[in-house]
């Protein structure tokens, strides 16, 4: 399998627009009712929202193809952008989705990555990101590559409030 991440430019509003709406459902539809689900993909997804945060020049999305097939994508903010004020010297993950068929290739690894050269080449100290408490694998992942615990932040899903974890990361 050929790995290539490339960074998301206007042309790729469309599609990621599809890719997230799909990760997401994928990823939390069995844990959230179809109302809430509903909500939150209209407001977080919707063609206005995603071009103002590809706009944002704070923010970058960066997708990972495999054999020139979409796979996933990061979203990862500094300064402002941060949906947490974390300091100047922090990058957040806020968004890290891989779809369902690609998942266990090792290519929520390579986003990861992706996300830490970013940071490092901005002279970023530590990476952070926010996981949702009941997501028991992806907290289990993001320990596996040195992520602790390092707070917490509600996180609303249309009308309800969920606790996420806040996750830190030291670069070297």
């Amino acid at each position: 399998m050929t790995i290539q991440i490339k960074a998301c430019t206007l042309s790729d509003l469309h599609v990621l627009q599809d890719v997230s709406i799909e990760t997401f459902q994928d990823t939390f539809k069995h844990q959230n009712s179809p109302e809430n689900m509903q909500a939150y993909l209209d407001r977080a997804f919707n063609l206005t929202q995603l071009e103002k945060e590809l706009l944002q020049p704070s923010s970058e999305f960066h997708m990972i193809f495999a054999d020139d097939d979409i796979a996933g994508y990061v979203k990862v903010n500094i300064d402002e952008a941060q949906s947490e004020n974390m300091g100047q010297d922090s990058l957040e993950i806020e968004r890290i989705y891989i779809r369902e068929k690609y998942h266990n290739q090792g290519l929520g690894k390579h986003l990861v990555q992706q996300a830490i050269d970013i940071a490092k080449e901005r002279g970023k100290a530590k990476i952070w990101l926010g996981v949702w408490e009941k997501n028991e694998r992806a907290i289990a992942f993001y320990h596996k590559l040195g992520f602790v615990q390092t707070g917490a932040h509600s996180f609303w899903m249309g009308d309800e409030e969920q606790l996420d974890l806040i996750m830190t990361k030291t670069l070297e």
